[in-house]
């Protein structure tokens, strides 16, 4: 979480959001979510572009739509939001 909401280093936040989009499972998309119920909107901003850029890069990476999915159902309110954000973050970048 503190590389995801680093607050002095923005380049961190967004390379720690692509890999864990890259990864693509319920847990590493959890930890995204995460940070964007409790970040600001300039890290959420960073997270976006970060998400964004696993997305759009030249190798294939899991379906974070889907993932944001199963996270619809997680225990914890703020996640479900959270991850309700990045699917839509996802909308137009899958292939």
């Amino acid at each position: 979480m503190r590389l995801l909401l680093d607050v002095k280093d923005t380049a961190v936040t967004r390379e720690t959001a692509e890999a864990l989009a890259r990864v693509g499972t319920v847990a590493a998309v959890r930890l995204i979510a995460l940070a964007v119920a409790v970040g600001d909107d300039n890290q959420a901003d960073w997270l976006q572009t970060g998400v964004h850029d696993a997305l759009v890069g030249p190798d294939g990476v899991p379906d974070v739509a889907a993932t944001c999915a199963k996270l619809a159902r997680d225990q914890e309110e703020a996640v479900r939001r959270a991850a309700a954000d990045i699917s839509a973050w996802t909308d137009g970048t899958t292939r």
